[in-house]
């Protein structure tokens, strides 16, 4: 069950007690973790992801699909759960994504690799969401 919007932290250090410091540093700080590293590059367990911070549903595992790249990606969020924010930093232009609930770092959206047919991937922080699989 996720918490309301009313329950969420409303400042950085309440953030700080109800995360890990990795939490912190990346869903908080727009961190990454380690390519190859996170628990869910190479699941395929049938569920749906959600904010490791707030909850709120982010992907469903059937737009889950292997880039190779070194994190979870997706080629659609779940509608309105994720908001997209432009990224210049590192020198290069990507888009952020961030939950649309708790403003929580996700990873980065791309678009026009032709991974997919839908064209786009969500690289996601596996520390940035929790799965939770289907029933059955």
């Amino acid at each position: 069950m996720s918490p309301s919007d009313n329950d969420l932290p409303r400042t950085e250090d309440e953030w700080r007690v109800r995360l890990s410091p990795e939490e912190f540093r990346v869903l908080r700080e727009a961190g990454t973790e380690a390519p190859w590293t996170g628990e869910y590059v190479d699941t395929r367990t049938p569920g749906v992801y959600h904010c490791r911070a707030c909850g709120l549903e982010l992907f469903r595992s059937q737009d889950k699909f292997d880039s190779h790249c070194g994190w979870p990606s997706f080629d659609d969020a779940i509608p309105g759960a994720v908001k997209e924010i432009p990224d210049n930093t590192l020198g290069m232009r990507r888009v952020e994504i961030r939950c649309a609930r708790c403003d929580s770092h996700l990873g980065h959206v791309f678009e026009g690799e032709g991974f997919t047919p839908k064209d786009t991937r969500h690289c996601v922080n596996s520390i940035s969401v929790r799965l939770e699989p289907s029933a059955g």
